[in-house]
């Protein structure tokens, strides 16, 4: 079958009764009561076959691994020699085929070293449920007769934590209840060391509501936010995964539960008697919720991956009611856990298209997470252009660390790259050298289409070699240092990055020569002949970049109009300007840095932070005047070579905005799944995706500022930003990051609207 979602996980009920009597558990206690008609005891033909289905299942579906929850019941009531049967079965069916990873979830009241001598020898991760201090689990976990289970639980997970064990320590399992003293609860789990806590929201639905002693909406994210406050209190001392969950999602990364987040589920429950079912907590809904009507004699594990219950489960952003799609939170709480959503009656009917029973809940607790660790967690990179400007030499490096891997056994390569780790070891004069050369916008451009190259399964690895000798001839050059660097020139010339051209030879010739660094020049060897260049050398063989002067106490901004790699705009560049030309476009770009100064100071400002390269581009300008940011590093702008200077000044303000939210994306996620809501956009006819829309926001503020100026703007702009700034808050995409970039473009146009 196509379009299946394979099962990595399996839940094995190898006992199917208990030795606690928990008032609150699932499988004893709500509506489904299947247990009583199925074997106490899983049979040695149970096992055997689920183990085969399972690596007929990796296999078809070449899994690298599967994990096995040895669950009940009580699983350890199945004893040491039938859970031996187990390990030994699952092993020897995976061995070769997928990595085993062998888990049970107990509630440890038989744990004692039979059971964890034979876990050590399979490598089995247990976990154990505990609901915290004496009082908090008493309050459930008891016996039958009433007797307490806390001192038995206890001295198992001490014996699990000792020395000969304490590796197979997987973590403890909490079930919230809100009538607990939560700081009492979190500290006392803390106490025995879990590797991580988990805690779980009671099973309820719509019919079966949870039970709220205030009966506040909002009573279980009240009591889960003192526990994270507690956590935070005392340093995070041991992972709980709901809050870090929630921490990766807000931040842009993948939900760490099944309670929480939108990812598929992975996984399929065998039963005692080898009956495939669904999760286990849709027994809380109702009679037969988690039946699928197949079973591991007769069926294989695709069968029920084709499930319509497990489709159901698997279908993201579009599983979840339309109530949830609208909510700002959605991508971290991903409508609550499944089984919490059923309700026999509402608008859309029985079934499980409805929010969470907990949603109130869901919606305070994400937002009090996020409230309380907004600050700590933005990226430094949105409020400092050098931290920005840090991570984007950094991202550079990481990139041409991955090509120089790829085409590390091409000799001239290889020698080339020899040669730049001896630059950067050789001291503050070469790490700052190397440092100006990775930082050349267009070096990202070449890296970048340089792997592409790779990726698509043809590497120009001659072309590779060349770039980087000539990176790494211009590195010796800048910083005066001693290695002589050798570079191959083609069609009798070679690029320098941020230097100049070189010809060396005459048109349709090919050949290496060695360049040095030369009293306060530069000299190169082309067999027996040297000649001097550089910036005082008056060679007319070689073309340096010319720079521009952006004005008093601002670093040069190099003119590039001779990088082969600067083809990397929506419209083709220059070719070399003309000394007249260039004279020409300096004067065009003094008046128009002169004018945003004058009319938008601050934009300016942020505008000049980190440009260092403008390239000449052909054409005119296009409506509006706009510059283009290509693929190259952030410190770039292709601006159109015959605009005006009202022209230019609009094109430099925008241009530098689109790179540096450019430049943000690439090292900070302020979005995430992108493109699975579409937004109306006051600039568009259709609805665009949250990108789209942040980045016409976040053009559209500055060039609002500078129309205003300059008396051009029109009467609705401002409020055409605001519609899309309210749109975008309660946008479910956006990150903190994102969040915090949108609070800086509300304050950026309120000193415009001021």
């Amino acid at each position: 079958m196509t379009g299946l979602i394979a099962f990595r996980e399996i839940v094995l009920k190898v006992h199917s009764r208990c030795d606690l009597a928990c008032d609150h558990c699932y499988v004893y206690e709500h509506a489904d009561q299947s247990w009583r008609a199925r074997p106490k005891v899983i049979s040695p033909g149970v096992i055997s076959q689920t183990a085969s289905r399972l690596a007929e299942h990796a296999r078809e579906h070449a899994l690298p691994s599967v994990t096995v929850i040895l669950h009940g019941g009580e699983p350890l009531l199945a004893g040491p020699d039938r859970l031996r049967l187990v390990c030994e079965e699952f092993t020897r069916a995976l061995a070769g085929t997928a990595a085993l990873d062998l888990r049970i979830h107990t509630n440890g009241l038989r744990l004692d070293r039979r059971f964890l001598d034979l876990f050590a020898e399979y490598d089995v991760r247990v976990g154990i449920s505990l609901d915290g201090d004496r009082v908090a689990n008493d309050r459930h976990r008891r016996f039958a007769d009433g007797r307490s289970s806390h001192p038995l639980v206890l001295a198992a997970v001490d014996l699990l934590r000792s020395a000969p064990y304490r590796r197979l320590y997987q973590g403890l399992l909490c079930t919230v209840d809100v009538a607990n003293d939560p700081v009492a609860v979190l500290d006392a789990l803390v106490e025995l060391e879990p590797p991580r806590v988990d805690f779980l929201l009671p099973h309820a639905t719509w019919q079966t509501p949870p039970p709220r002693p205030d009966g506040a909406p909002d009573a279980y994210a009240r009591w889960l936010l003192r526990v994270f406050d507690r956590w935070e209190e005392r340093g995070r001392p041991v992972p709980v995964r709901l809050f870090e969950s929630l921490l990766s999602t807000l931040r842009g990364g993948p939900s760490l539960t099944e309670s929480l987040g939108l990812a598929p589920t992975d996984l399929v429950v065998v039963e005692t008697d080898g009956t495939l079912e669904q999760v286990d907590s849709l027994k809380s809904a109702f009679d037969g919720a988690a039946a699928t009507g197949f079973d591991v004699f007769d069926h294989a594990f695709d069968r029920v991956a084709a499930h319509p219950g497990v489709r159901a489960r698997q279908l993201g952003l579009a599983g979840v009611s339309e109530t949830c799609r609208r909510c700002p939170v959605v991508r971290s709480c991903g409508g609550g856990l499944y089984t919490h959503r059923y309700r026999e009656d509402g608008p859309a009917g029985p079934g499980f298209d409805h929010p969470s029973v907990y949603c109130s809940d869901l919606r305070e607790l994400v937002d009090g997470v996020e409230g309380r660790t907004a600050s700590r967690a933005t990226s430094p990179e949105l409020a400092d252009p050098a931290e920005l400007a840090r991570s984007q030499e950094e991202l550079t490096r990481v990139l041409l660390a991955r090509l120089g891997g790829d085409l590390a056994a091409d000799p001239d390569w290889a020698r080339a790259w020899e040669l730049l780790v001896g630059i950067e070891e050789a001291g503050e004069a070469g790490a700052r050298a190397l440092a100006a050369v990775l930082e050349h916008p267009f070096t990202r451009t070449w890296v970048l289409e340089a792997l592409e190259g790779v990726r698509r399964g043809r590497p120009d690895a001659p072309a590779a070699a060349r770039r980087l000798a000539a990176l790494t001839a211009a590195a010796v050059l800048r910083g005066g240092l001693e290695p002589r660097a050798e570079v191959t020139y083609r069609d009798g010339e070679v690029y320098l990055p941020t230097l100049g051209l070189l010809r060396l030879g005459a048109p349709g010739t090919d050949g290496r020569a060695v360049l040095r660094a030369a009293d306060g020049g530069y000299a190169a060897r082309d067999g027996r002949t040297e000649h001097r260049f550089g910036p005082t050398a008056g060679d007319a063989r070689w073309l340096p970049v010319r720079s521009w002067s952006p004005g008093p106490g601002r670093a040069p901004v190099a003119l590039e109009d001779l990088d082969p790699y600067r083809n990397c705009f929506a419209r083709p560049a220059r070719l070399r300007l003309g000394a007249a030309e260039a004279e020409a476009w300096r004067g065009r770009l003094d008046a128009a840095w002169a004018l945003l100064h004058r009319t938008v100071p601050g934009f300016a400002r942020e505008a000049a932070a980190g440009l260092d390269t403008l390239t000449p581009l052909a054409g005119g300008p296009r409506a509006g005047g706009w510059g283009e940011a290509g693929r190259h590093g952030p410190g770039a702008l292709g601006l159109p070579y015959a605009a005006g200077v009202r022209e230019t000044a609009l094109a430099l303000l925008t241009g530098r905005r689109r790179a540096r939210l450019r430049a943000l994306t690439e090292v900070a996620d302020l979005y995430a799944l992108d493109g699975a809501w579409q937004h109306p956009s006051p600039w568009r006819t259709r609805p665009v995706p949250v990108s789209r829309l942040l980045a016409d926001v976040h053009e559209r503020v500055a060039v609002e500022a500078y129309r205003r100026a300059t008396g051009t703007h029109e009467p609705d702009g401002a409020d055409r930003i605001h519609r899309a700034l309210d749109r975008l808050s309660e946008a479910a995409e956006l990150t903190v990051d994102g969040k915090h970039l949108l609070a800086r473009l509300r304050w950026e146009l309120k000193t415009v609207d001021a």
